[in-house]
């Protein structure tokens, strides 16, 4: 088992494509434009379009349609989950299966498809943001857009801190996940087989581990941070400045023309 390969959540996957040259503010304003269209979009035109937006996305960043459909993985059950509740709670329109008090309708099949795709499209989209920028430059790009709140006391820079350390430490924690999944079963432990309170009993030979593990780690981290002398962003200057170039005034652009088409289809 290798967690690294099948839940590729929180990655960077070092590229020279379009995507990955774009400016990392571009890339987080692009995740917010896109989920107020996915929350715009009320048919299956709109969702089409939209999910062809997306595959031309995925082409673009050069990387492979089977490692970022892998990222989709720990959503599975979410979207089944909504799916089932949407088909069962929501009436309205005909009847296609009725079986006592369940029943199963056409809105209710209708809302259904159209969450779970909403909730497909956004977790990739968010997974391609993660996969074509650094931990480094999400947070720089973050700490910029957020930059006027600090004006008022909001600590950005800390933020921005945190939200690269988790990003940071996710492959690590899932590393750190399969070497304990490995030295247990190596001891005896089975994961694989037997009821649900016995595999629910098994985790916490994984659970345990992983959090002294994790603590520790935090713990190394704070005392390293603390002995180089880190104060937080007060003083504090960039190597890499982030500039708006051509690309992202395109990259704009294409995201008024895709407002106007989801406007439009939309009335």
């Amino acid at each position: 088992m290798n967690l690294l390969q099948n839940f590729p959540i929180g990655q960077y996957v070092p590229g020279h494509s379009f995507i990955h040259r774009l400016d990392p503010r571009c890339k987080l304003l692009y995740v917010l434009i896109f989920a107020v269209l996915v929350f715009m979009a009320n048919d299956g035109l709109s969702y089409a379009i939209l999910a062809l937006f997306t595959l031309l996305i995925m082409k673009g960043s050069s990387i492979s349609y089977r490692y970022i459909l892998r990222g989709l993985k720990p959503v599975w059950f979410l979207l089944a989950l909504t799916f089932l509740l949407h088909v069962l709670m929501t009436k309205g329109g005909t009847v296609y299966l009725a079986w006592g008090w369940l029943t199963v309708e056409a809105e209710g099949v209708r809302q259904a498809v159209f969450i779970s795709v909403r909730l497909a499209l956004l977790a990739l989209f968010s997974s391609l943001l993660t996969l074509t920028t650094s931990p480094l430059e999400l947070a720089d790009g973050l700490e910029r857009l957020l930059h006027p709140l600090s004006r008022v006391g909001v600590p950005v820079h800390e933020i921005a801190l945190m939200l690269t350390i988790a990003l940071r430490f996710i492959p690590t924690l899932l590393d750190e996940t399969d070497k304990i999944i490995k030295a247990q079963a190596s001891r005896g432990i089975d994961f694989e087989t037997g009821g649900l309170w016995k595999r629910l009993r098994n985790l916490v030979a994984i659970v345990v581990p992983l959090f002294v593990s994790a603590f520790r780690r935090a713990e190394e981290l704070a005392l390293a941070m603390e002995a180089r002398g880190y104060r937080g962003g007060e003083g504090r200057t960039k190597l890499r400045q982030l500039r708006f170039t051509w690309r992202d005034l395109l990259a704009f652009g294409i995201a008024l023309i895709l407002f106007a088409v989801i406007g439009w289809v939309r009335r």
